[in-house]
């Protein structure tokens, strides 16, 4: 029977002000990319999955699609836990490959959006009806913590939702999951790699306009939780290859002077035009550096699978015994 559970949580409202207020102090200017995820994100997000440019969810589902029958060989039976599970259509062919013959298989979805986790989780009971789902609402964070109650586990972490993360960050996530990984158990990590600055931009600047979208519905919650005041017809959207630091610079380009209020905290910020705010960023991967990157956590890899083009890798990690 599917579950959905709520995480304990600080005051979202608050804990949005106060990351507002950190990122907008500093120069250059930035904002936390999990404030991109509300449920209007959410799905904006979805939506950029499908667009031609956006070539990361094709490549990653074509290799879990041929590679899923030898993970599961390798791992045995374990309970998948998917952080920022979003609508967890690709992990249809992991749990395709679990549930085989009737297999009984638990499924833990992670995700801000709650909405999205019981839309997935009914769409899944009722295709595969031996997996058994148990919905996590909040932050992946949270969740990492629990891993020891789920016995065998794989950890899913899909989509290149590392490369949001920049090194302090990376730095941090990985010590979290080697802490909380019980010896033994798995991590499937999906990366896109390194390519051509042009592809790359390409796949974050969309000529149907949804990736502006997606940035602009960050400032749209701004001004619906925090009273920012802001005009979203004066902010647009960019996105740029940094080859020194090897990632995607994705931000919002104010194309007027703007005052921005943060009223939970009673403070306003000047943006001048031409500004950019940095929303996020996605960080592209040189598989013999991050195999040995990863080492350093106690993850050794066990397999390694990319698509045809060599654009995108999905990694199955393990930790020592």
């Amino acid at each position: 029977m599917m579950v959905v559970s709520t995480m304990t949580s600080p005051d979202t409202v608050l804990d949005f002000a106060h990351a507002v207020a950190l990122g907008l102090s500093d120069r250059p200017r930035w904002l936390p990319s999990r404030f991109l995820y509300d449920e209007r994100g959410s799905e904006l997000f979805e939506q950029i999955c499908e667009l031609p440019e956006y070539y990361l969810t094709r490549a990653e589902a074509a290799i879990l699609r041929r590679v899923a029958p030898v993970l599961r060989r390798k791992t045995g039976p374990v309970t998948l836990v998917e952080l920022g599970s979003g609508s967890s259509v690709k992990t249809d062919l992991l749990l395709a490959a679990y549930a085989e013959e009737g297999a009984s298989v638990r499924y833990v979805p992670v995700d801000v959006s709650a909405s999205i986790l019981r839309t997935a989780a009914e769409r899944i009971e009722e295709t595969f009806p031996s997996v058994n789902v148990s919905g996590l609402h909040g932050e992946f964070e949270q969740a990492l913590p629990l891993l020891e109650d789920y016995g065998p586990v794989m950890l899913l972490f899909l989509g290149s939702s590392i490369g949001n993360f920049n090194q302090a960050e990376s730095l941090a996530f990985w010590r979290r999951v080697a802490a909380a990984l019980p010896r033994g158990g798995w991590v499937l990590l999906g990366v896109d790699l390194a390519k051509p600055a042009a592809v790359l931009e390409a796949a974050y600047n969309d000529a149907a306009g949804v990736t502006a979208a997606f940035t602009r519905n960050l400032f749209a919650r701004m001004n619906r939780e925090l009273g920012a005041g802001l005009d979203l017809a004066a902010i647009g959207h960019e996105a740029r290859w940094n080859p020194e630091w090897q990632r995607i610079e994705i931000g919002a380009r104010f194309h007027r002077r703007q005052t921005l209020h943060v009223e939970p905290l009673g403070r306003r910020f000047t943006i001048e035009p031409g500004e950019l705010v940095m929303t996020e960023i996605s960080r592209k991967y040189s598989l013999p550096n991050l195999t040995e990157y990863l080492r350093c956590f106690g993850l050794a890899t066990a397999h390694t699978a990319t698509d045809d083009q060599r654009r995108f890798a999905v990694l199955l990690l393990q930790k020592g015994e």
